[in-house]
């Protein structure tokens, strides 16, 4: 094989590696399985869910410790050696939020992403959290990805879709997201910082009623180092954190999309860190968020959250999981956060 040292994700799809070798840049808890057989892996579990009842264990023990990569081989041998579908036989034998996990890690990033907008916006009502979550913290060319495997799979338009479900100025924040245009770049324009904060100040502190729009210029189109300095400038101006502003001056979806925006820039596993403490503090669990945020983030940067969350709560995520759910559930949700610390 011809092995470039730039050739990154795709040379580590055919090399298995040990779990304690991980990946440059690999910030997740789950890791490449060394020794992997994909084909041993489908029997396994065709065995763990032939006859009465199902052996969760296995399927737990098998799917929360692969990658995604490897994962996709699976259900390949799977449907060669049973002649099935590997992810209708799981949801066939699984019920309830253990499912909802297992079926979850059967699909590429892009395709769960796509696969939980879906969901958000069909039926009664709207999850505008799942749009804020997800398009507030992916980059330019993954929402490109989303919006592409949401026509292919759903057969719909992402955008039209949004805008049959969303109105005002939270509508607009969400379309401009969607345009994948933000500035990817690391260069400051401290001038133009400057004049950013300054706007940001005379559009909402400085004056009655809130001017919506400048606040969507700046936080949805300048790249995270300039606003980071928007940010430190907006502090001078103001005397106040630009996320105090933001909940003076707005209130509802509008509110939490330009937070989880200026979360996201500031430190983004600190943001999943407080998802997820939210979906699981006080009485009940808000299981979608939970799910969503554990499955999307186990193999890029759980690592990351997992220690941002000890440092923000003085708890682990991983106690937090374990008191909060119960049975296969928490079991596999427990694998795929790795270990209690």
């Amino acid at each position: 094989m011809d092995s470039q040292p730039n050739s990154g994700a795709d040379h580590s799809l055919n090399e298995p590696y040990s779990h304690k070798n991980v990946q440059l840049g690999n910030r997740g808890t789950v890791t490449e399985a060394s020794g992997f057989k994909p084909e041993e892996d489908a029997q396994k579990i065709y065995g763990a869910m032939k006859g009465a009842g199902t052996n969760e264990a296995t399927i737990i023990e098998i799917l929360a410790h692969r990658t995604i990569a490897q994962r996709i081989k699976i259900k390949e041998a799977f449907k060669q050696s049973v002649g099935k579908e590997l992810l209708d036989c799981l949801k066939s034998e699984l019920t309830g939020n253990f499912e909802k996990v297992v079926v979850g890690l059967m699909m590429p990033g892009p395709v769960y992403d796509a696969y939980e907008l879906r969901n958000a916006i069909k039926g009664a009502g709207t999850e505008e959290a799942c749009l804020i979550d997800i398009l507030a913290s992916r980059t330019n060319s993954e929402v490109k990805e989303i919006i592409a495997t949401y026509k292919r799979e759903h057969s719909k338009n992402l955008e039209d879709d949004v805008c049959g479900d969303t109105s005002g100025m939270f509508q607009r924040v969400l379309v401009s997201l969607l345009s994948a245009g933000r500035d990817e770049s690391s260069k400051v324009d401290e001038a133009q910082a400057a004049q950013d904060a300054k706007d940001i100040y005379e559009a909402g502190e400085a004056r009655w009623g809130t001017d919506e729009v400048k606040f969507l210029t700046v936080l949805c189109v300048r790249n995270r180092n300039h606003l980071l300095r928007v940010f430190q400038e907006y502090q001078k101006i103001s005397g106040r954190d630009i996320e105090d502003s933001i909940k003076r001056e707005m209130s509802g979806s509008l509110e939490d999309a330009f937070l989880a925006i200026v979360k996201c820039m500031k430190n983004k596993p600190a943001f999943f860190a407080e998802r997820l403490y939210r979906s699981m503090k006080g009485l009940g669990t808000t299981d979608c968020v939970l799910i969503r945020i554990v499955v999307a983030r186990a193999e890029i940067d759980m690592l990351d959250i997992k220690a941002e969350f000890l440092k923000m709560y003085g708890k682990t995520l991983h106690s937090f999981i374990k008191g909060d759910t119960s049975g296969d559930y928490r079991k596999i949700l427990l694998e795929l956060c790795g270990g209690e610390k």
